[in-house]
This record gives structure tokens, C-alpha cells and sequence, in this order.
């Protein structure tokens, strides 16, 4: 029998890894396979970029891939669901700081095409996957069903205020004006320029003229 002397000291255990630094890590590698993504998507493309390219920029496994996003394509999910999380805070700032909608409306456009002006491919690849894949499809129905209702939310608001016009239903406007701003980035992203900024400044003069509150309408006298 050992003395105590002679005895080999235990090894200690590392501590094992608690539930919430597993989350954070988890949420770590996602973000960082999703931003990896995206900025090859701008550089490359969304067609030409490749999973092992985003896992390689993300210094991931490619096998991790596939443990946050069943596909490439629907990277494009978790894109939509950054857009909500923006415009779900601008619902709440509003609620929190109101403004005129006019200038609201406008900030409110050019943050939620800031990404999209980065990579004019991506925006396409969104129309794409809409059209080539029914599973990424049907839960991209499913996101803008929720952006529309935040939409008609803040269109309520105006026409609660007087600054729209309230002679249409506020989902009708809400409607009209997302399909305005996606017809724009649509447009531009053909061409992937610098002119994005001037279109979205005119749609949204175009818009605007649409959107305002109805004067009060006049006839002219009969004429004898």
C-alpha cells in the first residue's frame, strides 16, 4: 500500500462547459457563418459562393454548416429575419419617439436597404428562392405576412395622425408600399450600381404623393 507520500496526485477535471456558454458559443458560430455569408455574397455572388467558401470565411467545419442552416439557401431566411428584427425595433421607436412619418418612412427605408445595397446579388438570390424552393418559400410567406402586419401597424399611426391618407384600409397602403420599395431593389439589382439611394428617393416621392391625406374635393359649377 502507497503512503500518502507517494500517492500520484488526481488530475483535476476541467470544468465542464455551462448550458448558457454553449449558447452563447452556438449563437457565436451562427453569427459568424451568417456574416461570413453574406459578405461573400456581395464579393462572389450568391450562385458562385459555395458552402465550404462561407465555412472556410467563418473558420467553421463544413459540417457545422449544416448544424444552423439545413441550405444555402435559406441563409435568405435568416436574412428576412434580420430585416423583421429592424423593422419590428423602428415599430417600437416610433411608439417610443414619435416624428413626422414622412421623414419616418424615409430613415425607416434606407435602414432596411442598407444590407441589400451591399450585395445587389442577394437580393435577386431572395426572388430566386422564392421561385425555385417551395420549403424556403412557404416560410418567407410566413416572414412577410409579419412585416406587412408592422407595416399597417405604423400606416395606422399616420392615419390616426392625419399624415396619410384614410380614405384606403392601412393594410391596402401598407401593401402598395412594399411592393414599391422591393420593385426598386429588384430593378436596381439588375444593374447592382450606385444609383440605389437616388431610386429609393424617388419611389418614395412617387409614393409619398400616394400616401398623402386627401384634400377636400371640389366641383366646378355647372356650366350654364
Amino acid at each position: 500500500m502507497r503512503s500518502a507520500k507517494h500517492r500520484t496526485p488526481r488530475k483535476k477535471r476541467a470544468p465542464s462547459e455551462t448550458p448558457g456558454r454553449r449558447q452563447r458559443r452556438s449563437t457565436e458560430t451562427r453569427e459568424r457563418l451568417f456574416r461570413s455569408a453574406l459578405k461573400l455574397f456581395a464579393d462572389k455572388g450568391f450562385a458562385e459562393t459555395t458552402v465550404e467558401d462561407i465555412t472556410d470565411a467563418a473558420d467553421v467545419g463544413k459540417g457545422t454548416f449544416f448544424n444552423y442552416f439545413p441550405s444555402k439557401e435559406h441563409l435568405l431566411i435568416a436574412f428576412s429575419d434580420m430585416q423583421l428584427s429592424k423593422l419590428q425595433d423602428t415599430v417600437d421607436q416610433m411608439r417610443e419617439r414619435p416624428e413626422p412619418m414622412r421623414s419616418f418612412f424615409r430613415s425607416m427605408t434606407l435602414r432596411m436597404t442598407e444590407e441589400p445595397a451591399k450585395a445587389p446579388d442577394l437580393v435577386r438570390a431572395i426572388l430566386q428562392a422564392n421561385l425555385s424552393s417551395s420549403s424556403v418559400r412557404n416560410v418567407m410567406r410566413e416572414r412577410n405576412a409579419r412585416a406587412e402586419g408592422l407595416l399597417t401597424q405604423l400606416v395606422r399611426i399616420g392615419q390616426e395622425r392625419g399624415e396619410f391618407r384614410s380614405d384606403l384600409p392601412a393594410l391596402e397602403l401598407a401593401q402598395v408600399f412594399r411592393q414599391t420599395i422591393f420593385g426598386t431593389l429588384l430593378m436596381w439589382s439588375v444593374y447592382g450600381d450606385a444609383s440605389l439611394a437616388e431610386r429609393i428617393e424617388r419611389a418614395m416621392e412617387t409614393l409619398w404623393m400616394g400616401m398623402a391625406p386627401r384634400g377636400p374635393v371640389t366641383t366646378a359649377p355647372p356650366q350654364s
